[in-house]
């Protein structure tokens, strides 16, 4: 069974807080979900169109910051998500110990990859949404949120 929930991607300010926001609303707060960055400039606001394409599906943002994930949060963490498979191997060179909890977002669908749409055109933003939105209810399942 899960509790805590952390999501990673390169910056924090495009698919993880995106990834969040979902899994926050999917869950209804049955989990603690937080999002995290391999190269996060800590205090970023969330990409405008990220928040956007968020508030187009009515998926509540807040005021996300961007935060560096660290060995401590990845430790809190029961299920650690990311978007690509070298961020991935990165997680692990920075906690090894985790290795058995970290996974694709992706994983239900063939192991998918979530592209970053930064600095890219708001419909790369959508593809990025759907994506998302798709990984984050094949989750679901796993989550064991009956139990709760």
């Amino acid at each position: 069974m899960f509790s805590n929930v952390l999501i990673v991607c390169v910056g924090n300010i495009c698919r993880s807080p995106m990834a969040e926001a979902l899994l926050r609303q999917r869950v209804a707060g049955r989990l603690n979900v937080c999002s995290a960055g391999i190269n996060a400039c800590n205090g970023a606001h969330m990409d405008p169109d990220a928040k956007a394409v968020l508030k187009q599906h009515q998926v509540r943002s807040g005021d996300h910051r961007a935060c560096q994930v660290t060995a401590d949060l990845l430790h809190w963490a029961d299920l650690v998500l990311l978007m690509e498979h070298t961020q991935l191997q990165r997680v692990i060179r920075l906690a090894p110990e985790v290795r058995g909890k970290v996974f694709l977002i992706g994983k239900w669908q063939d192991d998918l990859q979530i592209a970053d749409p930064y600095r890219r055109q708001k419909n790369a933003f959508q593809q990025t949404y759907t994506h998302l939105s798709r990984c984050v209810d094949d989750w679901l399942p796993y989550l064991s949120l009956e139990d709760q």
